[in-house]
């Protein structure tokens, strides 16, 4: 258990922004420095067959092709436990299962500590090392990789913290949206229905005001983590990183669209949405593996300021057929943020929760439950679909008995093949929410549904002690024989 585990593990190491984070990294040899590589397609290829490594290591990117030394972007930030716990201040020694149990432990308290975490509002940091404004501004300046082959241009923002504010309620908001490059002064901004910066965004032009909107593209790991994931509602990623720390988070307020920017950032860009106007955006290679949104109308910024320091680091993090660089991060932060769900929900004796990566964490999802009454098995696989952190873009959900390891595809696929009946136990809800990146959507659409599949692979309830028994060693016998035999099991 994790708990005896942490005992003879380190506490987690704070650091003020991503150069002191990839300094860490370099420290505990997960990082790799990769010069000359062209920004056309080259970047981007080597992101994605790293990420196929096993505990693959941090790529930093510099001599860039076109670029003078020094504007970097580094890759592969969070694809392992090390490198992810290491950004989430926990210990670099847990495997996969125990940084899972580990974030288990930490989600309610770092919910229930975030509104004592507060951003610290400063007059300067790093990101105010130099600022062009208006005509100055020239985002072709950056290095921002074509990540993908059939991709429709360059992207600027992957591993992006895109900020808004909701103009109703003054909350703010960080997520990670794909950022197009369109020119010297405009980006795309494409968020998908639902989500926050979509619903802010559509707020403001509702009043027929543009949206202001400020974007980091290179900032401590920890705001890519909780960005990319579904914390709370209600709650401020901020004040959510806050927690995660045990310190505030630094901010400037910006003197151009009023937004509170990353102190300690490598470049921030700012501007506005404007209402009614789009520029086509995409297609690109998203986290489905696929290039389903396909090309079209989205909305853009129109950029007003660019504050950056002295020779920036670009934080990228593109998605591609999984595994990817953030289908990691997702499926450990988001197998836990579902695990709590459960709880909170009242669903009893939840063993473990597994978003797969192979699903982009989202499509396949595992609960293991201990069965206490009938329809608990299905009361599990319906909450996991609908509630806020597995309602979007999901596809299967598979409940298994608490015998059956979620991490472990091979024992979930044999208790589906051997407790589930198709006929009796498959259920499905309809009209669900999807978006224009899922693959089984044709295009257009005039609404984005999808189906979800809940799967009982649990044995029955009604007859579950008479079920035939498991044809292996019992826990006991096993674990004797392999004392006894250590040698010829090693």
């Amino acid at each position: 258990m994790v708990e005896d585990a942490t005992k003879t593990k380190r506490g987690g190491r704070d650091y003020q922004d991503l150069r002191e984070w990839l300094a860490l990294v370099a420290e505990i040899g997960m990082l790799r420095a990769v010069r000359g590589a062209d920004w056309n397609l080259e970047i981007g290829t080597l992101a994605e067959l790293n990420a196929k490594r096993e505990r693959a290591p941090s790529l930093l990117f510099d001599e860039i092709k076109d670029y003078p030394p020094g504007y970097r972007v580094t890759t592969g930030a969070l694809l392992n436990a090390a490198t992810l716990g290491l950004a989430l201040r926990l210990p670099t020694e847990y495997s996969d299962r125990e940084l899972v149990e580990a974030l288990r432990e930490k989600i309610p308290e770092w919910e229930a500590k975030a509104e004592e975490y507060p951003p610290q509002f400063v007059e300067r940091g790093t990101v105010t090392e130099n600022m062009d404004v208006g005509k100055a501004v020239d985002l072709l300046k950056f290095p921002a990789p074509f990540w993908h082959e059939l991709d429709g241009g360059r992207y600027i923002g992957t591993g992006c913290a895109v900020i808004t504010r909701d103009p109703d309620t003054g909350l703010v908001n960080l997520g990670t949206y794909r950022i197009m490059l369109h020119d010297k002064t405009c980006v795309g901004f494409y968020a998908s229905p639902g989500k926050h910066g979509n619903i802010h965004r559509a707020k403001y032009h509702a009043r027929g005001e543009p949206c202001p909107v400020a974007i980091s593209l290179g900032h401590d790991p920890l705001l890519l983590a909780v960005g990319a994931v579904e914390i709370p509602l209600g709650v401020c990623e901020y004040n959510y990183a806050g927690a995660i720390r045990g310190k505030p988070m630094r901010v400037i307020k910006s003197d151009v669209t009023g937004l509170p920017i990353p102190a300690d950032a490598e470049v921030v860009i700012e501007g506005w949405c404007p209402p009614s106007e789009e520029r086509l955006e995409g297609p690109f290679g998203e986290w489905t593996g696929y290039y389903a949104g396909g090309r079209e109308p989205a909305p853009i910024i129109n950029v007003a300021a660019v504050r950056y320091r002295d020779s920036p680091i670009i934080l990228g993090c593109p998605p591609n057929r999984p595994p990817n660089d953030h289908s990691y991060l997702t499926c450990v932060f988001r197998s836990a943020l579902l695990h709590e769900a459960l709880v909170k929900a009242g669903v009893p004796d939840v063993r473990g929760v597994w978003r797969c990566e192979a699903g982009g964490s989202r499509l396949w999802v595992v609960v293991s439950i201990k069965q206490r009454y009938a329809g608990h098995a299905r009361q599990a696989g319906f909450v996991a679909a609908q509630c806020q952190q597995g309602a979007y873009l999901g596809r299967y959900i598979i409940v298994v008995d608490e015998d059956i390891d979620p991490f472990n595809m091979n024992d979930v696929i044999w208790a589906l093949s051997t407790r589930s009946d198709p006929e009796k136990d498959i259920d499905f809800v309809r009209r669900a929410w999807s978006s224009r990146l899922d693959p089984m959507i044709p295009k257009p659409a005039a609404g984005y549904f999808n189906s979800r599949a809940v799967i009982d692979a649990c044995r029955p309830f009604e007859w579950m002690r008479d079920f035939p028994k498991v044809s292996e060693a019992s826990p006991e016998v096993a674990q004797r024989v392999r004392e006894k035999w250590r040698e010829v099991l090693s």
